[in-house]
């Protein structure tokens, strides 16, 4: 009787832990089953999100977004870009021309003289004694010269009467010439002693800005001392940059045919400047390979100023009738450089084209005949065939767009630039 109730009590054990068993694993089955179903769907989900834009890709859906603007037809100069170097077209070291002392300084540190303008002023009174000694000599001669002349003429009387001889005439003769020569040296000295006198007046050479004034009424100088000061040009001013020899016939074609148009990029956006091309050097530099350059420009608003860093656009040719698009416009695909264009339907087109030459936010370019739509905005999510919607005021969008982007894979070629057709 006992071992039966063991037994009993065994195989009630067992079923137990076979239900406890059973109801986990039932529990577990019901989890996994939520889980996939929950997984399933937000997989779902994303797969309908992602083919979204390729169903609008290959043509279907919604059309794509996107602002265009034209192609256009104009005459473009060709320019090459340089960094110059302000430098004056004259500037000169103003030092005396005799050792003396300062008696007056006439002008400040940064005033504008003209030339001939006084500058300074030096002790002369040695000079001026000199020069009036000279004077007194000549007149001592002028003396002479004229009694010699007139014992000249009587002895011509008295040889004419037979009272002397003809070499009394003669000597009267030689000391009338040797007093002439002595009043010709006389007046020779005058002018030296007023060249003497003049070097103590310094004045300006030339036109332009006194520099720092190294010295004050009462300092003695000389010539081979320090500069009193320094006037330089101002207006016009020089621009000197260097060029490729590879831009030389460039350069050389521009100063032969008087078109060499040359601006000057101010620095922090200050504006620009308009010049005139006017010396290329006769030789190249081996160690750079570059050639100098110079071109002039009106300075009256003093913008430009010696020392200074400016960069330098040159006009080396003119492409006529050429077609330009933005810089952003332009893809770069795996055959090559392309621009999307709007088709009749507003289907998406693409033309392959090549860069001719690119400045600033325009590329000059072939593969277009000129009004083609452009697709500039939304560039990117378009394809050949795709439908597209243009955007209402596209045109100042487009144009702020180019002017705030710019393409990777087409940066400015104006050293080889052609001829647009």
């Amino acid at each position: 009787m006992g071992e039966t109730n063991r037994q009993g009590d065994d195989a009630n054990g067992r079923s137990g832990r076979r239900g406890w068993v059973i109801g986990v694993g039932g529990v577990l089955l019901v989890a996994a089953v939520a889980a996939w179903w929950f997984y399933g769907r937000a997989a779902t989900g994303a797969a309908d999100k992602a083919a979204t834009p390729a169903a609008a890709a290959s043509g279907g859906g919604a059309p794509v977004s996107v602002s265009i603007v034209r192609a256009e037809r104009r005459d473009v100069a060709v320019q090459l870009d340089a960094t110059g170097t302000v430098t004056a077209l004259n500037s000169v070291e103003v030092r005396p021309q005799v050792a003396s002392s300062i008696t007056k300084v006439h002008i400040r540190e940064g005033q504008f003289v003209k030339a001939g303008e006084p500058l300074f002023s030096l002790d002369a009174r040695t000079d001026e004694a000199n020069l009036g000694k000279a004077q007194a000599q000549l007149q001592k001669d002028l003396a002479a010269l004229a009694d010699a002349q007139r014992q000249l003429t009587r002895s011509k009387e008295l040889l004419a009467q037979n009272f002397i001889s003809q070499g009394a005439v003669d000597t009267n003769q030689a000391a009338v010439d040797a007093q002439q020569a002595a009043v010709v040296a006389d007046r020779a000295a005058i002018e030296a002693a007023r060249v003497a006198v003049s070097y103590s007046r310094i004045a300006a050479p030339g036109p332009g800005r006194a520099g720092q004034i190294a010295v004050f009424a009462g300092s003695y100088v000389q010539p081979s001392g320090t500069a009193l000061v320094t006037i330089t040009q101002l207006d016009p001013i020089a621009v000197s940059f260097n060029l490729p020899q590879r831009n030389l016939a460039d350069a050389l074609a521009s100063l032969r045919d008087g078109a060499g148009g040359v601006q000057a990029v101010l620095p922090e956006g200050r504006g620009t400047l308009t010049g005139k091309l006017q010396f290329v050097d006769n030789a190249v530099d081996a160690t750079s390979g570059t050639v100098r350059v110079k071109a002039v420009f009106d300075n009256r608003d003093q913008k430009l100023w010696p020392g200074a860093f400016v960069g330098v656009r040159l006009a080396v040719q003119m492409l006529k009738d050429a077609i330009v698009v933005p810089q952003a416009a332009i893809v770069q695909s795996p055959r090559g450089k392309v621009v999307f264009v709007v088709e009749p339907g507003n289907k998406v087109g693409m033309r392959p084209i090549e860069v001719v030459y690119a400045s600033g936010n325009d590329a000059v370019v072939t593969g277009l005949s000129g009004g083609e739509q452009v697709v500039l905005d939304g560039r990117q999510n378009v394809r050949p065939g795709v439908s597209v919607a243009v955007q209402a005021g596209d045109a100042g969008r487009a144009k702020r767009a180019a002017g705030a982007s710019s393409v990777a894979s087409a940066a400015p070629v104006a050293s080889g630039a052609r001829t647009a057709p």
